[in-house]
């Protein structure tokens, strides 16, 4: 079952991760936990550079759902580009969205996929409401 990415979300984040030769698999491609690394990547790179890294000791981020569409192979040597999109925003959750292409080919989706996001006080194992600057920012556009 293919799940598409919903036509209402924001570009907010776009980096560019190197294609390492121990991400392939004995099939000679990129193995598919990796995609879920290469999202991972680039969701905590956006939320660090927004000023709210994930803190084991304070609060941030904790991933309650994720999933993958491999719509093509990728290899080694190569850089994957990852765009990170926000979707819906509840209360304490936010929706995250995540194509994935070579650098090379800037065209095609290799990979898109996304995770619903719960912000939690790690030391208390709760969940909290998104943090107001992260609301007022993604509300600003910034």
């Amino acid at each position: 079952m293919r799940l598409d990415l919903p036509a209402e979300k924001r570009l907010v984040h776009t980096m560019t991760i190197p294609i390492r030769w121990g991400d392939m698999d004995a099939m000679g491609h990129v193995n598919n936990t990796v995609y879920f690394r290469y999202m991972e990547i680039a969701r905590l790179q956006w939320m660090s550079e927004w000023g709210m890294p994930a803190n084991p000791q304070g609060q941030g981020p904790v991933i309650v759902n994720a999933f993958c569409n491999f719509l093509r192979q990728l290899a080694y040597p190569g850089e994957v580009i990852v765009r990170s999109y926000v979707g819906a925003l509840g209360q304490r959750s936010l929706d995250m969205f995540h194509e994935t292409l070579r650098s090379d080919d800037s065209s095609t989706v290799f990979a898109n996929g996304g995770t619903t996001v719960v912000w939690v006080d790690f030391p208390a194992q709760r969940s909290l409401p998104l943090p107001e600057a992260l609301r007022q920012r993604l509300a600003l556009g910034i």
